[in-house]
């Protein structure tokens, strides 16, 4: 059995990380290189940067914080906002990613994740969906939740699959800070129509519903930011307690 994974998120804006609650009012949440560092530290298996309002403001993801914080941890880092070109994934990748997120780009250009998987393989290319349960179902939303758009979430992510993305990170707008739980009723659907990993973001705010997302979501890996921020969870107490509850983590030795 693969072991499970538990991603910390570093939301940022103007250079800051920042945490927000359906995703407005946000509140200032630590110096992202000195969080990345302590999470590196405390056995997080991966780290996800979002620079939140770069597709929004049309501008280029902070290269500079990448590779300071990438110079500081010893983790997969995936990075995101802004990526429009196979230049800015080279860029990224030069400066200390592992992995590229995609969202408000893929939408509008699909082609995008043929290209990245062809150049630089499918293990660099996570497409990134933002999804909102409406009356008609779930639905993306681009330039960080701002923009409705007409691709539903489970033939979106199937066609991202098919083109060569390499996982889904899946975060539901209805249950992002509110800390209620994950959408596990979506998550197990995406993970029985998807032949690539499911990473589930929005909800998180006790141990059990990371025991749950797991369970009852079937994901392959669970994101968080605010739990972990602000102290509310911590990543070896949480991964010690879901061993005990019979699901495989990678534990530091």
């Amino acid at each position: 059995m693969l072991a499970k994974r538990i991603i910390p998120c570093l939301d940022i804006k103007d250079g800051q990380t920042v945490k927000g609650t359906n995703f407005v009012n946000l509140r200032q949440a630590g110096d992202p290189v000195e969080l990345a560092r302590a999470y590196s530290e405390q056995g997080a298996d991966e780290l996800v940067f979002l620079d939140i309002t770069a597709s929004f403001e049309g501008r280029k993801t902070f290269v500079e914080l990448v590779k300071r914080i990438a110079a500081n941890i010893s983790i997969p880092f995936t990075v995101g906002g802004g990526i429009h070109e196979l230049t800015d994934v080279d860029r990224l990748l030069n400066a200390g990613a592992d992995k590229i997120s995609v969202n408000s780009s893929a939408i509008r250009r699909p082609e995008l994740i043929d290209e990245i998987a062809k150049h630089f393989g499918s293990q660099v290319c996570v497409l990134a969906v933002d999804a909102k349960r409406t009356e008609k179902g779930w639905w993306c939303y681009l330039n960080g939740g701002r923009v409705e758009t007409d691709r539903e979430l489970f033939s979106w992510t199937r066609e991202a699959g098919e083109r060569g993305a390499g996982e889904i990170l899946f975060t539901s707008m209805n249950h992002d800070g509110v800390k209620n739980g994950y959408a596990n009723e979506a998550l197990a659907i995406l993970a029985d129509k998807l032949s690539i990993p499911v990473i589930a973001s929005g909800g998180a705010g006790s141990k059990e519903h990371f025991r749950d997302v797991f369970l009852e979501g079937k994901a392959d890996a669970a994101l968080a930011a605010s739990v972990f921020h602000f102290g509310e969870v911590k990543i070896p107490d949480l991964k010690s307690y879901l061993c005990a509850q019979g699901i495989s983590m990678r534990l530091m030795r």
